[in-house]
């Protein structure tokens, strides 16, 4: 398995290395998924448009419980 190294940015941004983009066929503009594993791990992805579509239908109905009030009412949990 090929590991490649990306150095974080004083605005934790990091380049994605050209070997890297090449297996994802990422052009500039396109969107990247990350995925936590259970273990300490995250898997990079190049996303879909369904996976797009589910992420912002997702994001749509939580933000019922994006208000001040929800977020104090929850900020200790």
């Amino acid at each position: 398995m090929d590991k490649f190294l990306a150095k974080l940015t004083s605005k934790y941004q990091a380049t994605i290395p050209l070997e890297v983009r090449e297996y994802l066929r990422l052009k500039a503009k396109d969107q990247i998924i990350y995925e936590i594993l259970e273990g300490n791990g995250v898997m990079i992805r190049k996303a879909t448009p369904l996976d797009v579509e589910y992420l912002r239908a997702l994001n749509y109905t939580l933000n019922e419980w994006d208000s001040p009030e929800d977020d104090e009412a929850y900020k200790g949990l």
